[in-house]
């Protein structure tokens, strides 16, 4: 697939998750307005969705339809969503901006902002509850061990307790694995097991996929953070250095942390190679997802 048929393909399926989600909205006799404008404006206002997009490129390799996959794809995004409403608040990362809009607390109020978040991860596993599935407890349980304590609310934790210290690269890497590979990893899973069993050999080596994939993101994040600008990237640029964060660059300095990146893409090409020409999409999935300027 050329490059413009496979942006085609991901704008198809993103146009198709986000009808997906706005489908949770419409048509819908709200409780809470407000509450529910404030869910709206976290979930539905802009968003590369590439937890969705790994959802749906790796279920299709192995087999799974699009509309299996719709369920696991809009509760991931879900999730996703939640924490970035939560990450943006005055205790957390208190930032202004996401996604080229306010952030949730700032459009609203931070009361808001907090109910919004715990509205929409809760939403997540409605949704994946009311998807019949014959491996419904295994998505359900990799979506919610990928968000919880010993996933990305653990990152969390561990990246709040890291700022203004001194971590190694090995702790960061543990930090980040939690914090960001969690969540693309059960993506990643969540496609996969809706496709297959778990036994499938497949599962591993996607799972390599993804645990690779996951810290490159993460580490290109980095990158773009020093060397991105606040319009094109549509947060705060600058944001980690001035909150005193560590990050790859911080600790590597540039040019050895995309290589970093570079060589961990790398590992995750050579871990689809069991999926042979399936696995061609989740390819070149990854090497967008670290040449990506936002």
């Amino acid at each position: 697939m050329n490059a413009d048929s496979f942006a085609a393909h991901l704008a198809a399926d993103r146009a198709r998750v986000d009808a997906c989600l706005a489908q949770l909205f419409d048509a819908r006799q709200a409780a809470a307005p407000r509450l529910e404008a404030a869910m709206r404006h976290g979930l539905l206002v802009g968003g590369k969705r590439l937890r969705p997009l790994l959802v749906y490129l790796a279920g299709r390799a192995l087999g799974a339809s699009d509309e299996a996959l719709d369920a696991p794809a809009a509760a991931i995004e879900l999730v996703h969503a939640y924490s970035l409403v939560h990450d943006d608040l005055p205790a957390m990362d208190d930032d202004d901006l996401r996604r080229g809009q306010p952030t949730v607390h700032r459009a609203f109020d931070e009361a808001t902002a907090i109910l919004a978040g715990d509205a929409l991860q809760t939403l997540a596993f409605e949704v994946l509850a009311r998807a019949a599935h014959p491996r419904l407890p295994a998505l359900m349980l990799a979506l919610a061990s990928a968000a919880g304590r010993d996933g990305m609310v653990g990152g969390q934790a561990l990246d709040l307790a890291a700022v203004g210290g001194h971590p190694d690269v090995e702790a960061l890497a543990t930090m980040h694995a939690h914090k960001t590979g969690a969540l693309i990893r059960a993506a990643v899973r969540m496609g996969a097991l809706t496709a297959v069993a778990e036994h499938d050999p497949r599962v591993g080596a996607l799972d390599r996929y993804a645990t690779a994939l996951g810290l490159a993101f993460q580490i290109h994040d980095d990158v773009l953070d020093v060397t991105g600008d606040t319009r094109t990237l549509g947060k705060t640029s600058g944001a980690d250095a001035a909150r005193d964060k560590p990050t790859y660059p911080a600790l590597l300095g540039l040019e050895r942390a995309r290589r970093k990146a570079s060589e961990l893409t790398d590992e995750a090409l050579l871990a689809l190679a069991p999926l042979g020409e399936a696995g061609e999409p989740l390819a070149q999935l990854a090497r967008y997802m670290i040449e990506r300027d936002h």
